[in-house]
């Protein structure tokens, strides 16, 4: 049995990622600030930040998924957000790439690209956007996940452990669902996210493949559902809230998703299965 020691296992994506790795035999030890409502698993509570600390709770372990972080921009103060995701992240691989272990999956986000918490109305260049659009963030928490893919890149160059950076989109559980019929027929509601949503059971998946599949050095992947999470289609969501672009690298004749997931299907082998509709009476 493989022991996966996972972080942030008590936050919004935790459950769902520590029960996969437990549907699939894994032996797996949840580290966080705070005890999950619902123990699945051992936790242990560790301040991430440092190092000593991180090196006690990684050891023994055969792969680590971090999911641990400030999860948003301007929740706490600018610099507070950047420390702690950022050092967080790098101790976490800092002391996996010392005690030996090979494989490791890190959180990265679309807020990355910039759009999400821009306050100068940033437009996406062309959609869907893949991984390879340029990022402009204009706040601390997308900027600490671009450095974070740099440090997983960094680690990589040094001892040669996999790590694959997941851009999430918007994670929903299973119980958010009730609050689809809220804004799927309001486009500004969710514009900056580019009406992306991500099943946290399907990012479950994502993660295990990620540390299950072999040779794949460093790799960012956007994580999003097949299909946007309005009842609008996406050309008319495009043609509302973004008249300017006019870049489509795909063909949009329904609900696609406009945050770009084939690459994530291609490297991992992986398929988003829940669709908000199969849990909204539209």
């Amino acid at each position: 049995m493989s022991k996966v020691v996972i972080t942030g296992g008590s936050g919004l994506l935790g459950p769902s990622v520590i029960q996969e790795f437990l549907d699939h035999g894994y032996e797996v030890l949840n580290v966080d600030q705070k005890h999950p409502k619902n123990p699945l698993c051992q936790t242990v509570i560790a301040d991430l930040t440092n190092l000593g600390e991180v090196y006690g709770v990684l050891k023994g372990a055969d792969a680590v998924v971090h999911l641990a972080a400030i999860p948003v921009a301007y929740s706490h103060p600018n610099e507070v957000t950047f420390q702690n995701n950022v050092m967080s992240t790098y101790n976490i691989l800092e002391a996996a790439g010392r005690l030996g272990i090979k494989k490791a999956a890190i959180t990265s986000s679309e807020s990355s690209y910039g759009f999400v918490f821009s306050k100068q109305n940033l437009q996406p260049l062309y959609v869907p956007v893949d991984e390879e659009h340029p990022r402009f963030p204009e706040d601390s928490y997308g900027l600490s996940k671009i450095v974070n893919e740099q440090t997983a890149e960094m680690i990589h160059n040094r001892t040669g452990m996999q790590v694959v950076s997941m851009r999430v989109g918007n994670v929903i559980t299973p119980d958010m669902y009730k609050n689809f019929p809220d804004f799927i027929h309001q486009p500004e509601l969710r514009k900056p996210i580019l009406w992306s949503y991500i099943d946290a059971r399907d990012a479950g998946v994502a993660y295990r493949l990620a540390i299950e599949e072999d040779g794949l050095e460093t790799v960012a992947l956007n994580l999003a559902a097949d299909n946007s999470s309005m009842d609008i289609k996406s050309k008319a969501l495009m043609e509302t809230c973004f008249p300017n672009v006019v870049d489509f690298r795909e063909p949009l004749e329904g609900y696609e998703t406009l945050l770009s997931n084939k690459k994530a299907k291609e490297v991992l082998g992986w398929q988003p299965v829940h669709n908000w509709r199969d849990y909204v009476d539209v």
